[in-house]
Protein backbone atom coordinates (compact mmCIF):
# COMPACT_ATOMS: atom_id res chain seq x y z
CA UNK A 1 0.00 0.00 0.00
CA UNK A 2 1.49 3.39 -1.30
CA UNK A 3 2.04 5.86 1.93
CA UNK A 4 -0.75 8.47 0.46
CA UNK A 5 -3.65 5.52 0.57
CA UNK A 6 -3.25 5.38 4.06
CA UNK A 7 -5.36 7.23 6.61
CA UNK A 8 -3.10 9.85 8.36
CA UNK A 9 -1.95 8.97 12.05
CA UNK A 10 -3.74 11.11 14.35
CA UNK A 11 -3.26 8.71 17.54
CA UNK A 12 -0.47 11.15 19.13
CA UNK A 13 -2.75 13.95 18.55
CA UNK A 14 -6.11 14.86 20.95
CA UNK A 15 -7.00 18.21 19.32
CA UNK A 16 -7.17 16.49 15.89
CA UNK A 17 -10.78 15.66 14.45
CA UNK A 18 -9.96 12.95 12.42
CA UNK A 19 -12.61 12.71 10.25
CA UNK A 20 -11.59 15.81 8.50
CA UNK A 21 -7.77 15.09 8.50
CA UNK A 22 -6.80 13.57 5.28
CA UNK A 23 -3.39 12.85 3.67
CA UNK A 24 -2.29 14.14 0.38
CA UNK A 25 -4.17 12.98 -2.55
CA UNK A 26 -1.40 12.30 -5.06
CA UNK A 27 -4.37 11.32 -7.46
CA UNK A 28 -5.67 15.37 -7.24
CA UNK A 29 -2.20 16.61 -7.63
CA UNK A 30 -1.58 14.64 -10.97
CA UNK A 31 -4.92 15.31 -12.58
CA UNK A 32 -4.36 16.36 -16.15
CA UNK A 33 -4.40 20.06 -16.78
CA UNK A 34 -6.78 21.91 -19.09
CA UNK A 35 -6.58 22.98 -22.41
CA UNK A 36 -8.86 25.93 -21.93
CA UNK A 37 -7.05 29.09 -22.65
CA UNK A 38 -6.44 30.72 -18.61
CA UNK A 39 -8.16 33.90 -18.34
CA UNK A 40 -5.80 36.58 -17.23
CA UNK A 41 -7.17 40.38 -15.59
CA UNK A 42 -4.36 42.77 -15.19
CA UNK A 43 -4.56 46.21 -13.21
CA UNK A 44 -2.39 49.06 -13.70
CA UNK A 45 -1.74 52.13 -10.90
CA UNK A 46 -1.73 55.48 -12.43
CA UNK A 47 -4.02 57.70 -14.24
CA UNK A 48 -1.20 59.82 -16.49
CA UNK A 49 -1.86 60.29 -19.79
CA UNK A 50 1.36 58.44 -20.75
CA UNK A 51 1.21 55.76 -18.14
CA UNK A 52 4.18 53.59 -17.73
CA UNK A 53 2.77 51.24 -15.63
CA UNK A 54 0.06 51.01 -17.96
CA UNK A 55 2.62 50.50 -21.01
CA UNK A 56 4.38 47.71 -19.32
CA UNK A 57 0.81 45.67 -18.36
CA UNK A 58 -0.08 46.36 -22.36
CA UNK A 59 3.53 44.71 -23.37
CA UNK A 60 2.53 41.81 -20.78
CA UNK A 61 -1.45 41.50 -22.10
CA UNK A 62 0.88 40.70 -25.54
CA UNK A 63 3.07 38.69 -24.07
CA UNK A 64 0.51 36.72 -22.04
CA UNK A 65 -1.70 36.62 -25.06
CA UNK A 66 1.26 34.86 -27.18
CA UNK A 67 1.25 32.26 -24.78
CA UNK A 68 -2.06 31.18 -25.43
CA UNK A 69 -4.29 33.31 -22.33
CA UNK A 70 -6.98 35.21 -22.58
CA UNK A 71 -7.12 39.06 -20.91
CA UNK A 72 -8.84 42.03 -19.73
CA UNK A 73 -7.31 45.03 -18.69
CA UNK A 74 -9.06 47.13 -16.20
CA UNK A 75 -9.17 50.73 -16.76
CA UNK A 76 -9.31 52.57 -13.35
CA UNK A 77 -10.40 55.71 -14.28
CA UNK A 78 -13.91 56.48 -12.90
CA UNK A 79 -13.24 54.14 -9.64
CA UNK A 80 -14.33 55.77 -6.59
CA UNK A 81 -12.21 55.68 -3.10
CA UNK A 82 -13.14 52.71 -0.99
CA UNK A 83 -15.93 53.60 1.38
CA UNK A 84 -16.46 56.68 -1.04
CA UNK A 85 -19.30 54.77 -2.97
CA UNK A 86 -21.17 51.35 -2.54
CA UNK A 87 -20.54 48.30 -4.05
CA UNK A 88 -23.28 48.87 -6.64
CA UNK A 89 -21.12 51.64 -8.65
CA UNK A 90 -20.70 50.96 -12.25
CA UNK A 91 -16.77 50.92 -11.68
CA UNK A 92 -16.70 48.54 -8.83
CA UNK A 93 -19.44 46.21 -10.64
CA UNK A 94 -16.91 45.95 -13.84
CA UNK A 95 -13.78 45.69 -11.12
CA UNK A 96 -15.37 42.93 -9.18
CA UNK A 97 -17.25 40.85 -12.10
CA UNK A 98 -13.74 40.53 -13.90
CA UNK A 99 -11.98 39.63 -10.39
CA UNK A 100 -14.58 36.78 -10.67
CA UNK A 101 -14.01 35.98 -14.44
CA UNK A 102 -10.36 35.66 -14.33
CA UNK A 103 -7.72 32.63 -12.99
CA UNK A 104 -4.71 34.54 -12.51
CA UNK A 105 -3.74 38.17 -12.33
CA UNK A 106 -0.83 40.94 -13.07
CA UNK A 107 -0.68 43.57 -11.05
CA UNK A 108 1.77 46.39 -12.24
CA UNK A 109 2.37 50.11 -9.94
CA UNK A 110 4.57 52.46 -10.45
CA UNK A 111 6.78 53.49 -7.24
CA UNK A 112 5.72 56.65 -5.47
CA UNK A 113 6.75 57.95 -2.12
CA UNK A 114 8.69 54.75 -1.96
CA UNK A 115 5.07 52.68 -2.38
CA UNK A 116 2.84 51.89 -4.42
CA UNK A 117 0.18 53.80 -5.68
CA UNK A 118 -3.25 54.96 -4.04
CA UNK A 119 -4.40 54.25 -7.23
CA UNK A 120 -3.30 50.99 -7.28
CA UNK A 121 -4.47 50.10 -3.52
CA UNK A 122 -7.64 51.34 -4.15
CA UNK A 123 -8.24 49.31 -7.17
CA UNK A 124 -7.31 46.05 -4.41
CA UNK A 125 -9.20 47.35 -1.82
CA UNK A 126 -12.50 47.21 -3.29
CA UNK A 127 -11.95 43.47 -4.39
CA UNK A 128 -13.60 41.56 -1.85
CA UNK A 129 -12.40 38.30 0.30
CA UNK A 130 -15.64 37.01 -0.52
CA UNK A 131 -18.29 37.85 -3.06
CA UNK A 132 -21.54 36.22 -2.34
CA UNK A 133 -20.46 33.23 -0.85
CA UNK A 134 -17.35 32.89 -3.33
CA UNK A 135 -13.68 34.06 -2.66
CA UNK A 136 -13.18 35.74 -5.70
CA UNK A 137 -9.26 36.07 -5.70
CA UNK A 138 -8.41 32.58 -3.75
CA UNK A 139 -6.30 30.03 -5.22
CA UNK A 140 -5.84 32.53 -8.27
CA UNK A 141 -2.27 33.30 -9.50
CA UNK A 142 -0.83 36.51 -9.32
CA UNK A 143 2.56 38.66 -10.80
CA UNK A 144 3.51 41.63 -9.87
CA UNK A 145 5.32 44.52 -11.63
CA UNK A 146 6.29 47.89 -10.99
CA UNK A 147 7.63 50.79 -12.61
CA UNK A 148 10.45 53.43 -11.50
CA UNK A 149 10.89 56.81 -12.26
CA UNK A 150 14.65 56.26 -10.71
CA UNK A 151 17.02 53.98 -10.19
CA UNK A 152 15.61 50.36 -9.73
CA UNK A 153 13.38 49.63 -6.53
CA UNK A 154 11.31 46.92 -4.93
CA UNK A 155 9.16 48.31 -2.82
CA UNK A 156 5.95 48.38 -4.55
CA UNK A 157 6.19 44.99 -5.69
CA UNK A 158 7.31 43.99 -1.84
CA UNK A 159 3.87 45.24 -0.76
CA UNK A 160 2.13 43.72 -3.49
CA UNK A 161 3.16 40.45 -2.73
CA UNK A 162 1.58 40.96 1.05
CA UNK A 163 -1.75 41.99 -0.58
CA UNK A 164 -1.66 39.08 -2.77
CA UNK A 165 -0.96 36.95 0.74
CA UNK A 166 -3.59 38.68 2.03
CA UNK A 167 -5.91 37.69 -0.62
CA UNK A 168 -5.35 34.21 -0.48
CA UNK A 169 -3.43 34.40 -4.15
CA UNK A 170 -0.82 32.25 -5.22
CA UNK A 171 2.07 35.44 -6.01
CA UNK A 172 4.57 33.45 -8.21
CA UNK A 173 8.33 34.07 -7.34
CA UNK A 174 9.13 35.97 -10.37
CA UNK A 175 8.95 39.75 -10.58
CA UNK A 176 9.56 43.11 -12.81
CA UNK A 177 10.94 45.87 -12.08
CA UNK A 178 12.03 48.52 -14.35
CA UNK A 179 14.01 51.47 -13.58
CA UNK A 180 14.04 54.65 -15.06
CA UNK A 181 10.88 52.98 -17.39
CA UNK A 182 10.78 57.01 -19.37
CA UNK A 183 13.45 55.73 -21.21
CA UNK A 184 12.22 52.58 -21.82
CA UNK A 185 9.21 52.58 -24.07
CA UNK A 186 9.75 54.79 -27.72
CA UNK A 187 7.31 56.85 -29.63
CA UNK A 188 5.43 54.55 -29.88
CA UNK A 189 4.85 53.57 -26.59
CA UNK A 190 6.46 49.82 -27.13
CA UNK A 191 8.76 48.62 -25.09
CA UNK A 192 12.68 48.48 -26.30
CA UNK A 193 14.58 45.78 -26.39
CA UNK A 194 16.55 45.26 -22.84
CA UNK A 195 17.24 42.89 -19.51
CA UNK A 196 14.01 44.62 -18.49
CA UNK A 197 11.77 43.53 -21.36
CA UNK A 198 13.22 40.15 -21.12
CA UNK A 199 12.29 40.04 -17.63
CA UNK A 200 8.58 41.07 -18.52
CA UNK A 201 8.71 38.07 -20.69
CA UNK A 202 10.12 35.42 -17.97
CA UNK A 203 7.38 36.56 -15.42
CA UNK A 204 4.77 36.09 -17.96
CA UNK A 205 5.87 33.08 -19.27
CA UNK A 206 5.93 31.71 -15.24
CA UNK A 207 2.29 32.81 -14.61
CA UNK A 208 1.17 31.05 -17.24
CA UNK A 209 3.04 27.72 -16.26
CA UNK A 210 1.31 28.17 -12.67
CA UNK A 211 -2.00 29.49 -14.08
CA UNK A 212 -2.22 25.78 -16.12
CA UNK A 213 -0.88 23.84 -13.21
CA UNK A 214 -3.57 25.43 -11.16
CA UNK A 215 -6.47 26.18 -12.96
CA UNK A 216 -8.54 23.16 -12.54
CA UNK A 217 -7.20 22.44 -9.08
CA UNK A 218 -7.96 25.34 -7.08
CA UNK A 219 -10.55 24.12 -5.69
CA UNK A 220 -8.37 20.93 -3.49
CA UNK A 221 -5.87 23.52 -3.20
CA UNK A 222 -7.49 25.62 -0.83
CA UNK A 223 -9.55 23.26 0.79
CA UNK A 224 -8.66 23.55 4.17
CA UNK A 225 -9.16 21.38 7.12
CA UNK A 226 -10.31 23.93 9.74
CA UNK A 227 -13.13 24.67 7.22
CA UNK A 228 -13.49 20.81 6.52
CA UNK A 229 -13.94 20.69 10.39
CA UNK A 230 -16.74 23.24 10.59
CA UNK A 231 -18.61 22.00 7.71
CA UNK A 232 -18.85 18.47 8.99
CA UNK A 233 -19.84 20.26 12.90
CA UNK A 234 -22.66 21.91 10.98
CA UNK A 235 -23.92 18.58 9.44
CA UNK A 236 -23.75 16.98 12.76
CA UNK A 237 -25.93 19.92 14.55
CA UNK A 238 -28.34 19.38 11.75
CA UNK A 239 -28.12 16.06 12.25
CA UNK A 240 -28.90 16.10 15.89
CA UNK A 241 -31.73 18.69 15.53
CA UNK A 242 -33.61 15.69 13.21
CA UNK A 243 -33.16 13.33 15.55
CA UNK A 244 -34.93 15.49 18.33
Amino acid sequence: MKSQDLPPNTEDMPNMEADCFQATDFGQLQASITSERPKILLLYGSLRKRSFSRLAAQEAQRILEALGAETRIFNPSGLPLPDDADATHPKVQELRDLSTWCDGMVWSSPERHGAMTGIMKAQIDWIPLALEGVRPTQGKTLAVMQVCGGSQSFNAVNQMRILGRWMRMVTIPNQSSVAKAWLEFDDDDRMKPSSYYDRIVDVMEELMKFTYLLKDKRDYFTDRYSERKETSAEFRKRIDQRSM
